[in-house]
């Protein structure tokens, strides 16, 4: 019964558990205290009843610790608590002998503990010491505070076992733990003993299921808990009711089949796979036209009409949400009442443009911007349409598309997802991927779009997708007919350089470890490094080379052979770089009468090529070389057909044309070239070659050319002149139809220039060619 109440110091056990009678050394001070209170403790927690142990003796431990041996002597139940002098918690405490009552039942249980006892000594393999120091226990008590020795009584249970006062019930409960110890065991030795007797291969997993199952339960893995566990995740989720359902659906199978199923695992990943995704969490949008031109302009320069078109949408989104048009406001009734998206009639919105040109960078913008998160999903050289809509169930080893993957990594079912390279998707044997995208990227329909893996309807009416590529022309035609396309047709000089100034250069001097008091470069060199050290529309080119110079600079300030500030000067430029890369060569090439200056259009953005003639003796016929498409092929047939038929009015003697041969080669032949847009070259070439009269260096062109030496309308006229401008060309002929579309080339460019808008070809070869005939070198 309860005695009196004392104060001791408490000694707190940290998921542990010392009974009466047992002895136990600790590495804690107890001072010159000659009882404590020894109490368990987890996770913070404090039992409500610890264990009274004397101080038998003050020991030393290994490392200098000093540690006290305690021997335990009673209950006690611990009462307020309050710091000492020395900042030690002291408690009050009530001590709780073992009081045996007088009745059969306690005998009884005694009786029936120790027999417990006996049976599992007998089946662990005892070797009677054990058997030994439970003989000469006595009293009841201490008979049930021995299970607290037993290694498989968990923290809880033994703490249960402290906690309770009364003899007779601390003997029932010691009792029940003893014989689920027991089961357990007894189960372990008959599915040893099955197995060794040959037991049949169903008896042998039914004993194996059940030591699995006993296992599991230890750890609180059994199928129960699993099945709990995806049911509250399922619930947390925040599915829509038919996908809700679904899951439902599956995991009762899982239930069904237990965690031994062959088929088992595979729900599992479904299922982790249905959770996975963001049902419920969007992220809030922000819709501020301002905001997002501000964000624009300070992480790219240039690409004004980039800028003023992104802004424009972003503005439409904003009054389509005030003014409750969009789907989140309008289409919020509908979804509660029917369990269905209704679908947004935003823009996909496709960047297409060169290498380098910011494509990408641009699109991690505008998610900047909106408040969204942003994805990219790379589709360059994606073949297979299970990589879009996923691999169905029955497949080993199935996985959603990557759509699914993409919101899984969002967080969110409003991402901005990057479709990064869409004109490089191919198609085989195993289907088109751009086939799939048509409903991905079709406002009217991606709203219940399905994967193959998940089978529910996924809504991606709410993502922004954004596409990029390097040109439109590989692109299918009913993709792009769902797509509002951008063009970035590149950066004029003044736009690199300050790209440079800007972006590159501090980046650069970040990534080789330099800072900003230790290098300098002027605007001037950096003008020299764009204009004579990369051709190209974008800026990848331009970086390099910064790395280059800041690499080596770098290596300089190491070594000790340069001390900062280093200011970076055309010496130190040639001297890091090499000699000039880049030439402006059109003086050069045009010389000599038959050779005239191109404009043209590639997969890196504007370029400019030089179209060659010349004749020889021979049969009738035409030559062409430098890897030209059939089109350029027959652009080069009908230029020569109309120099011949207009010789008289070009001044060709008319007998030039007998017996020769003529050869045109446009160089560069590595490189594979097609399109219309040389027939006016190809004319003004041969028209050089036979008239003598050389083309003016200064001069680049681009047109189609007709048998009647009409000129017509071409594409790709803003980086044809970007091109022309950076190979220091000051005059660009062009077709009279593609006029407007010079408001499209940047102004500073244009008042550089001199365009010469063109119906004929008469007129093209006003401009082109000099007035005065020149003997033909060589």
């Amino acid at each position: 019964m309860p005695e009196p109440t004392t104060t001791l110091l408490l000694v707190p056990l940290e998921d542990t558990v010392v009974f009466p009678t047992m002895d136990v050394t600790l590495p804690v001070d107890v001072g010159d205290e000659e009882r404590v209170l020894l109490v368990p403790r987890h996770e913070g927690s404090f039992a409500s009843v610890g264990t009274i142990a004397r101080v038998a003796e003050r020991v030393r431990l290994p490392g200098g610790l000093r540690g006290a041996s305690l021997e335990g002597v009673a209950r006690g139940i611990a009462g307020a608590a309050h710091a000492d002098a020395r900042g030690r918690l002291r408690v009050e405490v009530t001590e709780a002998h073992d009081e045996v009552p007088v009745d059969g039942r306690t005998r009884e249980l005694e009786r029936e503990l120790r027999a417990v006892y006996d049976e599992i000594l007998e089946l662990r393999g005892d070797d009677g010491r054990v058997a030994s120091f439970l003989r000469a226990i006595t009293e009841p008590g201490a008979l049930a505070d021995a299970s607290g020795y037993a290694p498989d009584l968990t923290f809880d249970d033994k703490v249960r076992l402290l906690e309770t006062i009364d003899v007779t019930e601390r003997l029932e409960l010691a009792l029940s733990l003893q014989r689920e110890r027991l089961a357990e065991l007894q189960v372990r030795r008959r599915i040893r003993e099955d197995v060794e007797s040959g037991a049949q291969k169903q008896q042998r997993e039914y004993f194996l299921r059940r030591q699995l199952e006993s296992i599991r339960k230890e750890l609180g893995e059994d199928d129960g808990s699993v099945v709990d566990e995806y049911r509250a995740k399922i619930e947390e989720a925040g599915m829509p009711d038919a996908v809700r359902e679904q899951a439902e659906r599956e995991l009762a199978r899982y239930e069904r089949i237990g965690d031994q199923s062959a088929e088992s695992q595979t729900i599992r990943t479904y299922l982790d796979w249905l959770i996975a995704v963001p049902w419920s969490r969007r992220s809030e949008e922000r819709l501020d036209p301002v905001h997002t031109r501000e964000v624009l302009d300070a992480d790219h320069a240039g690409l004004e009409d980039v800028k003023d078109r992104i802004v424009e949408y972003v503005a439409v989104r904003k009054l389509r949400r005030e003014r409750g048009i969009d789907r989140d406001v309008a289409g919020e009734e509908e979804r509660a009442a029917t369990g269905r998206r209704t679908a947004d009639s935003g823009a996909i919105l496709t960047l297409i443009g060169p290498p380098g040109t910011g494509k990408t960078s641009i699109g991690e913008s505008i998610a900047r911007a909106m408040g969204r998160e942003f994805v990219r999903m790379s589709l360059g050289g994606v073949r297979d349409e299970a990589e879009i809509r996923g691999h169905r169930r029955t497949y080993i080893g199935a996985l959603p598309g990557r759509l699914v993957r993409a919101l899984r990594d969002a967080g969110t079912m409003n991402p901005v997802i990057l479709l990064d390279e869409v004109d490089k998707v191919g198609a085989d044997w195993r289907g088109d991927p751009s086939a799939a995208l048509l409903e991905v990227l079709d406002p009217a329909q991606n709203s219940t779009f399905r994967d193959h893996y998940l089978d529910v309807e996924l809504d991606l009416s709410q993502v922004v997708f954004i596409a990029t590529a390097n040109t439109s022309e590989t692109i299918p035609g009913p993709l792009l007919d769902r797509m509002e396309v951008i063009r970035f047709d590149g950066y004029t000089v003044a736009e690199k350089t300050a790209i440079a100034r800007g972006y590159l250069w501090p980046r650069q001097r970040d990534r080789n470890g330099l800072r900003e008091d230790e290098v300098e470069i002027a605007d001037e060199v950096l003008e020299l490094i764009v204009r004579e050290y990369t051709r190209e529309a974008g800026v990848r080119q331009l970086e390099r080379e910064l790395g280059t110079i800041l690499r080596k600079t770098a290596t300089k300030i190491a070594a000790g052979e340069a001390q900062a500030p280093v200011t970076i000067d055309v010496d130190a430029v040639r001297e890091a770089l090499g000699r000039q890369k880049v030439f402006q060569e059109a003086a050069i090439r045009t010389a000599v009468p038959g050779v005239a200056t191109g404009l043209a259009v590639t997969g890196t953005g504007g370029d400019v090529l030089f179209v060659e003639a010349t004749s020889m003796e021979g049969k009738d016929g035409l030559t062409l070389t430098g890897q030209l498409g059939d089109v350029m092929k027959e652009s080069a047939r009908i230029a020569l057909s109309y120099v011949r038929g207009h010789a008289q009015e070009l001044g060709i003697d008319r007998h030039a044309f007998e017996d020769r041969e003529f050869h045109v080669h446009v160089p560069a032949g590595a490189i594979p070239k097609d399109g219309p847009s040389a027939g006016i070259t190809m004319v003004t070439a041969l028209a050089s070659l036979l008239t003598g009269r050389p083309v003016r260096h200064t001069v680049g062109m681009t047109g189609e050319v007709t048998l009647q030496g009409r000129v017509l309308p071409i594409g790709g006229v803003k980086q044809k002149v970007l091109a022309a401008h950076a190979a220091g060309l000051t005059d660009v002929i062009l077709p009279e139809r593609n006029r407007q579309d010079l408001d499209d080339v940047p102004e500073d460019v244009r008042e550089q220039m001199t365009f010469h808008p063109v119906m004929s070809i008469d007129e093209v070869l006003e401009v082109a060619l000099e007035p005065v005939p020149v003997a033909h070198r060589g």
